[in-house]
């Protein structure tokens, strides 16, 4: 760990920047650990579709196309530095218009889907009632740690100036992985780009809890699976008698003959 961050960091920052973080990570691979030791019938998203399908039959799709795409540009991001894409050819200017534009698509697919997720938990009496403690957690934290990023994005790099955050954010992101944490360099980042971390984080800390465990449960073991094959049953010959009936092979069932 980087032994000189003291030296240009608050106690405050460190605490927010590093502890936090760190603790929240913590938190999430143990809390997986605990939960499929304790709860693996649990393990599951718990789905309503029964209870109501029309909200659920345009908003799941919507939030999880979203999210699978919001994700992407947050890996490549946070997670590769901007001189790996300036050397395959692609220029910081074309990578920010990119990914303002791509990100706006995701994130209003994702507030849409999200929203008619939590409308119809909150307007069909059925979901309400069903509705447990973790998911009273998750549904906000989530909605928070969704709006405050695309809110961030829109207000510095849609309709604002525009904000790198390629140099200060993902620069402190990466650190925390190589156990060299760099507080110094999200704590100027502007407040939502701030709010939207830590939010992050906190969600990373409550997913072990609640129903986002059965993303590790996709069952991608059915695309390699072999194909189950279906033989019809055939359908018995007549046979004929003297009494000018037809009666099947097996012997079941009769009609006279034309």
């Amino acid at each position: 760990m980087n032994t000189s961050l003291s030296a240009s960091a608050s106690g405050a920052d460190l605490l927010l920047w590093v502890a936090v973080p760190y603790i929240c990570l913590a938190v999430f691979a143990v809390g997986h650990v605990w939960r499929y030791r304790q709860d693996q019938f649990g393990w599951t998203s718990r789905t309503s579709q029964l209870l109501e399908h029309r909200w659920l039959r345009w908003g799941s799709p919507l939030f999880h196309l979203g999210a699978f795409m919001v994700i992407a540009g947050h890996v490549v991001g946070l997670a590769i530095p901007d001189s790996w894409t300036e050397a395959v050819g692609i220029s910081e200017h074309t990578y920010h218009t990119t990914a303002v534009w791509a990100g706006s698509v995701a994130g209003v697919a994702m507030v849409a889907g999200l929203g008619m997720l939590c409308a119809r938990r909150l307007l069909t009496r059925q979901i309400r009632l069903g509705t447990d403690r973790s998911d009273k957690l998750l549904f906000p934290l989530l909605s928070a740690t969704v709006l405050l990023g695309i809110t961030a994005t829109a207000a510095h790099n849609v309709f604002g100036a525009g904000y790198d955050y390629r140099s200060t954010v993902s620069v402190w992101f990466r650190g925390l992985f190589v156990l060299q944490p760099q507080p110094e360099a999200i704590a100027g980042a502007p407040l939502l780009f701030q709010m939207h971390a830590l939010t992050a984080f906190l969600l990373f800390a409550a997913w072990p809890f609640t129903r986002l465990v059965h993303v590790w449960s996709a069952p991608i073991g059915y695309l390699a699976r072999p194909y189950l094959v279906y033989r019809r049953r055939a359908t018995p010959a007549a046979v004929p008698t003297a009494a000018g009936r037809t009666r099947s092979a097996s012997g079941s069932g009769s009609r006279r003959a034309a």
